[in-house]
């Protein structure tokens, strides 16, 4: 089987990134339509967020199999057939639930070879993330570990794919 196509998707909070994704995805008539969630309802924003995005999947033309990874991404892989389209929705998400929870380098690590695991087995993987790199520095030692860390990710993820595309206002720029 031929080696997937890895797409990357940022933009800011409510920036249209997700049904973007979701489109991109659907419109690419994959064998099924994975949803790897990475959200964790830890207040009510949180839980109205999930629920809108659950809502507008139940709402499209097409179904769509959801699987919850809030953490340890590499066990989903077991879960993925030949041939599926995978929306992993959202790096930025995933990171703030692993931040804490072992080194970080490893996670790292696993995280990118997860990704080449999935694209020997599906059609596409899309992946969302939130740009959070344009605020200034925080003053916080932990806030600016993340941000360190996801400036990091989101370059080795645009440098891994095959199209990146930023999203801003409801509308994509595709930067590659």
């Amino acid at each position: 089987m031929v080696r997937g196509k890895l797409i990357f998707i940022t933009g800011g909070v409510r920036s249209g990134k997700s049904s973007f994704a979701e489109h991109y995805l659907m419109d690419r008539l994959a064998k099924r339509n994975v949803y790897i969630a990475s959200g964790v309802a830890v207040d009510s924003e949180m839980k109205e967020r999930i629920k809108r995005h659950q809502l507008d999947r139940e709402n499209y033309s097409v179904k769509w199999v959801t699987f919850e990874q809030p953490q340890h991404f590499e066990q989903i892989v077991s879960q993925i057939q030949r041939g599926d389209g995978i929306l992993w929705d959202c790096v930025t998400t995933w990171l703030a639930n692993e931040l804490y929870g072992g080194q970080i380098e490893e996670i790292e690590k696993k995280l990118y070879e997860t990704i080449d695991q999935l694209l020997e087995k599906a059609k596409l993987v899309v992946i969302v993330s939130n740009e959070v790199l344009d605020e200034p520095l925080s003053n916080y030692e932990d806030t600016v570990l993340y941000q360190s860390w996801i400036g990091r990710i989101h370059q080795k993820l645009v440098e891994m794919a095959d199209h990146a595309f930023e999203m801003e206002y409801g509308l994509s720029h595709q930067w590659k």
